[in-house]
């Protein structure tokens, strides 16, 4: 099977589960054959969660091009740069309504701008429970607008050996969504 080299953009919102964008970030490395570009940009939150719950700052250790949160020259911030994907990992409740709502006040809202008008694909992964009625209702909207709304809701079947792995679950089925030919458990394989 002949996949094209993609362009991503990872945005890491503040929720708690850096686990999830740590696990995203290493398979990424591992396709790297499948990708060009992956663009990163995390909040200031995501950057305390991921060295409060991993207890590092390896995030800056990955070999992609991370961009400041209030940098609106990076390219994916135009849709002329044909980013085709855009993946929000961890994605806060925040992050979300603001994506929702259409307020591009930072890059990684932006860039989640710049997917939808497109009509590229937006993939949000959020963590939080239980949900409000303003959470589903931002779900909604954002589904209706074209994006994927894929819960950190980790699968069992699998007998995962670890956490790494259990998070794996969700992390390979997002990377499913992105179009990525991920090697992971399949249902009746």
């Amino acid at each position: 099977m002949h996949i094209s080299k993609k362009r991503i953009v990872v945005g890491v919102a503040g929720s708690s589960g850096s686990i999830y964008a740590k696990v995203l970030f290493d398979r990424l490395q591992q396709l790297s054959p499948q990708w060009d570009k992956v663009g990163v940009v995390m909040s200031t939150n995501a950057q305390f969660n991921w060295k409060l719950e991993l207890g590092n700052e390896s995030y800056q250790d990955y070999p992609f091009d991370f961009y400041e949160k209030k940098d609106f020259m990076a390219p994916f911030a135009s849709g002329s740069a044909r980013y085709e994907t855009m993946i929000v990992c961890p994605c806060s409740m925040g992050m979300l309504a603001r994506i929702a709502a259409g307020i591009s006040d930072d890059l990684m809202t932006r860039a989640a701008d710049v997917i939808l008008k497109e009509r590229r694909r937006l993939i949000l992964i959020p963590r939080d429970t239980p949900l409000s009625l303003i959470h589903i209702n931002n779900m909604k909207t954002i589904t209706e607008a074209g994006g994927i709304i894929c819960p950190a809701s980790p699968s069992f079947y699998s007998n995962p050996p670890d956490f790494e792995a259990l998070v794996a679950t969700v992390i390979d089925r997002v990377l499913d969504l992105a179009g990525f030919d991920v090697r992971t458990f399949r249902w009746g394989e």
